[in-house]
């Protein structure tokens, strides 16, 4: 059976349904809101503050904190750098917010010293393969999310992505991680999964993990979805980024209705909205 809670650090998250997981991308170069929070090269705390009250009051139970793009094409930044964005971000909403602060990082230094500063959750699109980050997220105690991608990074994901099963291979790479993490010492109660939709993965490919992704599902963690404002949103509807607020409802949706705990978006006001509707359409029983 899927958890109903799940313990990050010192607050307990309440997913028996669907919360919604604000993006905070303190990058000069995401794809959608790269740059956002940066003045002059510079990052303003304060412009990020001001989104994360926001993103909060709106109904965000979580704030996912970035400091290295990982848009198809996008190169590594150093730890130093990714630690001098996201560090000081994670020690003042850790402090302001009574929410669960997650890191989107594979560095082992940056989980490591994140987590001294509140985060509560560890969101790594290379699902701990980097050295040392396994060890260091099993001796933190702190949930993790699996993510699958093919193509061996951010930088080359996209040249010719190829499946037998893109369900199954998914499905495979992802239970073959939480061997790893169980093994490292991470309970079975601390795993999330993300199926990675846009890392590695074709317009068809990224459809049918839609479409099947209660087989995700079932397989018996929490599962977190992240489809806002991407490229298989632009390439249904033909819209750019900044216009694809009403795919990326339909995907997040689809994806609450398949049974995802964790939705990441961009547009939370309007995704808790959504998500509002359709839990009083099913009488809160989100047995869909």
């Amino acid at each position: 059976m899927v958890l109903k809670t799940l313990r990050c650090g010192r607050r307990e998250l309440d997913i028996s349904r669907p919360v919604v997981m604000g993006v905070v991308n303190v990058t000069p170069d995401s794809f959608s809101d790269g740059g956002r929070y940066f003045r002059q090269s510079r990052l303003c705390i304060d412009v990020v503050l001001r989104q994360a009250e926001a993103m909060v009051a709106s109904g965000a139970k979580i704030l996912d904190v970035g400091g290295e793009s990982t848009r198809p094409g996008a190169t590594p930044v150093s730890v130093s750098e990714e630690m001098d964005r996201v560090l000081p971000v994670i020690e003042q909403l850790a402090q302001l917010f009574d929410v669960v602060i997650s890191l989107d990082s594979s560095q082992a230094e940056v989980i490591d010293a994140a987590a001294k500063l509140g985060m509560g959750l560890i969101n790594d699109v290379r699902s701990l393969s980097l050295p040392g980050a396994l060890d260091v997220a099993a001796k933190t105690g702190l949930p993790v999310c699996l993510m699958h991608m093919q193509g061996g990074g951010p930088a080359t994901m996209q040249l010719n992505p190829d499946y037998a099963d893109v369900v199954e291979d998914v499905q495979d790479f992802l239970q073959q991680q939480v061997v790893r993490c169980g093994v490292a010492g991470i309970a079975a109660d601390q795993i999330l999964l993300d199926p990675g939709f846009g890392f590695g993965k074709s317009l068809r490919h990224n459809l049918t993990l839609l479409n099947r992704l209660d087989q995700l599902v079932a397989l018996g963690y929490p599962v977190l979805s992240g489809t806002s404002r991407k490229s298989m949103v632009g390439q249904v509807t033909g819209k750019p980024v900044d216009q694809r607020l009403a795919g990326s409802l339909a995907t997040a949706l689809l994806a609450a209705q398949k049974g995802a705990a964790i939705l990441r978006v961009h547009d939370v006001a309007e995704t808790v909205d959504a998500l509002n509707v359709l839990e009083a359409v099913y009488q809160e029983t989100w047995e869909i």
